[in-house]
């Protein structure tokens, strides 16, 4: 029979080991908190810089797609949705002469109009333009960043970006392609297509004012074809080679290849 000081030594180390393991298991238990802790800070930043990449955070503008090529061209995306759909390749050109290409699509060229004035104005001072689309005027003080857009660009009210930053674009020598809404979506993705081939100083959205299925647009400068066709193409990207960066204000330079 064991001694009492030998059952004392006995219950001793059974306490020990009962208080070390305790103590393993909060050692563990510390351990996996700081791991999940790291995760959850990992995961936060995460989503911060994506917010940041995405433009989600500066000065309003929209979370954009890679397809859509928005560009900070020195204006804003606020209150617009980028296009994200993936554009049909156009045909490779056949024709490469403005008024040749313009003739056989049926589309008109009306060059050289009036310029309606170039002063910055505030929303709430009317303004009124001669031509739908407009090709100058009065306008506000920033312009719409080039990009694909899916939101039309034509309210004058109840939309934070409106035709009046459309017209400040073409100031800084933009190129813009205006399409009618009700295009059979085929037609609208050959457009996408060719403003995707080469974006730089280019906006694409739908405009649900023009009388036209497609209306190309620069300052003083526009190509207007009542009906869609895919000959139309080729005078889109002669327009747009031949009037992209002729504005009068080119206080943001645009990339051309």
């Amino acid at each position: 029979m064991a001694s009492r000081k030998e059952e004392k030594e006995r219950l001793r180390q059974q306490r020990l080991a009962a208080e070390r393991a305790a103590a393993s298991s909060g050692r563990t238990r510390l351990i996996a908190g700081y791991v999940v802790a790291g995760l959850l800070a990992a995961a936060v930043l995460a989503g911060l810089v994506a917010v940041i990449a995405s433009g989600g955070g500066g000065d309003g503008g929209v979370d954009a797609c890679s397809e859509a090529h928005i560009k900070n061209s020195g204006g804003t995306s606020k209150g617009l949705e980028p296009d994200c759909r993936e554009g049909t390749a156009p045909p490779a050109i056949k024709v490469a002469d403005l008024k040749i290409s313009a003739d056989q699509a049926s589309c008109e060229l009306r060059l050289n109009l009036p310029e309606e004035g170039n002063s910055h104005v505030p929303n709430s001072e009317p303004v009124q333009y001669k031509t739908t689309p407009p090709t100058s005027g009065n306008h506000n003080p920033v312009p719409i960043n080039d990009g694909a857009y899916i939101t039309p660009v034509t309210s004058d009210t109840g939309q934070e970006t409106n035709i009046r930053n459309e017209v400040h674009a073409l100031e800084h020598g933009r190129v813009e392609i205006h399409y009618k809404p009700s295009l059979p979506e085929a037609q609208q993705l050959a457009l996408k297509g060719l403003f995707d081939e080469d974006p730089n100083g280019m906006l694409l959205f739908p405009d649900p004012d023009i009388p036209y299925d497609v209306a190309v647009t620069a300052w003083t400068n526009e190509l207007v074809c009542p009906t869609y066709t895919e000959a139309a193409l080729d005078a889109i990207r002669n327009f747009r080679d031949t009037y992209r960066g002729n504005g009068p204000e080119q206080q943001i330079p645009i990339d051309l290849p």
